[in-house]
C-alpha cells in the first residue's frame, strides 16, 4: 500500500497563473496606464455613461420587472411565539431573582444541585420533608425531580489528591 507506484504524482503548472504576483507593487510604467482609465462613477452623465445606459438587455429586464410597488400599510415584524415565550420567561426569571419573597418550587441551578446532593444521604421521610421545607419545594415535586434527575458523584476511594 505504501509503494511509490500507487501514489499520485503531483504535477505543477508549467505557466505562471494570471493571479500570481498580484500583491506585488506595479511597475512605474503601469501607473500611467491606470490613470488614463475613465472614472467608474460621476456626478454628471458623460457620453460613456449614456452609452452604457442604452444596454438593450438591461432595459428589457427592467421593463419586465415593471415599476417598484411600495406597500405603505406594512406592519412591523413581529417575533415568533417561541421568541416571545422565551423573552417572557427571562423577564419572569429576572423579576423572581430580584424579588425578596421566596417563590415555591423554583430553584436556582446551584441550589438544585446541592438539594440533589443532599437528597442522596436522606434515609427517612422525616428527613426528606425537612429537606424539602428547607429548600422551599414540595415533597412530591422533590420526589419527581429525583426520579428524573441526579447529580454526578464520585467514590471517595477513587479520588486521588496530589500535593505539590
Amino acid at each position: 500500500m505504501g509503494g511509490a507506484t500507487s501514489k499520485v504524482v503531483r504535477r505543477l503548472p508549467k505557466e505562471k497563473p494570471a493571479w500570481a504576483g498580484s500583491r506585488t507593487p506595479p511597475d512605474p510604467g503601469a501607473a500611467s496606464r491606470h490613470e488614463s482609465k475613465p472614472p467608474l462613477a460621476s456626478d454628471s452623465k458623460s457620453p460613456a455613461i449614456e452609452v452604457d445606459g442604452r444596454d438593450p438587455q438591461f432595459m428589457s429586464k427592467l421593463n419586465r420587472l415593471g415599476p417598484v410597488r411600495v406597500d405603505h400599510h406594512m406592519q412591523s415584524v413581529q417575533p415568533t411565539d417561541h421568541a416571545q415565550a422565551m423573552y417572557r420567561s427571562r423577564m419572569q426569571s429576572e423579576v423572581e431573582a430580584t424579588n425578596i419573597r421566596v417563590v415555591r418550587d423554583r430553584l436556582l441551578a446551584s441550589s438544585l444541585s446541592s438539594l440533589l446532593d443532599t437528597r442522596k444521604s436522606v434515609t427517612t421521610t422525616t428527613e426528606l420533608e425537612s429537606l424539602a421545607t428547607r429548600y422551599g419545594i414540595g415533597v412530591g415535586m422533590l420526589q419527581q425531580l429525583c426520579r428524573h434527575f441526579n447529580t454526578p458523584s464520585a467514590d471517595e476511594r477513587t479520588i486521588v489528591r496530589t500535593m505539590d
